[in-house]
């Protein structure tokens, strides 16, 4: 298990269970693929200076157009058992409603905010995942129990969210 833990209180820890998404994805320069190899949060983290007790866990690293319900029961079983009670999944932005949406069915009393990136933080400052992760680690910490989606600096609750494919941006069903 990954963590980065700056001796803050536990009261105040946030769980952050990694998925995979292009959030996490390589580039592999010689045959153009985009892959898996680790998390990128531990860095990103260091990077921005966090004083909070944050605690990475890797459940999985695949694309969201590859997830199951096999799959979104082994993140509902990890948020329901962990300790912490504001948690942030990583996840690819392809199928992040649909998941919001099976976790909210639990009803936890938990905070939880998916988020996730369009271009992946390996590729530098053209990426979006470095802002979204810090918005949904503000979010966490701000909302009442619930099931959101932290993108493009807004927040989303899970039954009113949508990826619009054609801009590539999140926003409420009745936008």
């Amino acid at each position: 298990m990954e963590v980065f833990n700056p001796k803050i209180p536990k009261d105040d820890a946030i769980r952050i269970f990694v998925t995979g998404g292009t959030f996490d994805k390589e580039y592999n320069m010689i045959t153009g693929e985009l892959y898996f190899k680790d998390t990128h949060l531990l860095k990103m983290f260091a990077l921005g200076r966090c004083t909070l007790d944050i605690r990475v866990q890797t459940l999985m690293m695949i694309d969201s157009l590859e997830m199951d319900e096999e799959d979104r029961s082994l993140i509902f079983r990890n948020c329901k058992r962990c300790e912490e009670d504001n948690i942030i999944i990583t996840h690819g932005t392809d199928t992040m409603p649909v998941t919001a949406n099976y976790l909210a069915q639990f009803k936890l009393e938990k905070t939880i905010v998916l988020t996730g990136a369009m271009i992946p933080w390996a590729f530098g400052t053209s990426s979006d995942g470095f802002f979204n992760l810090g918005a949904a680690t503000a979010f966490v910490q701000a909302l009442p129990n619930g099931v959101y989606v932290a993108m493009n600096g807004r927040v989303f609750s899970w039954d009113n969210v949508k990826k619009n494919k054609k801009t590539g941006f999140f926003e409420a069903l009745d936008d």
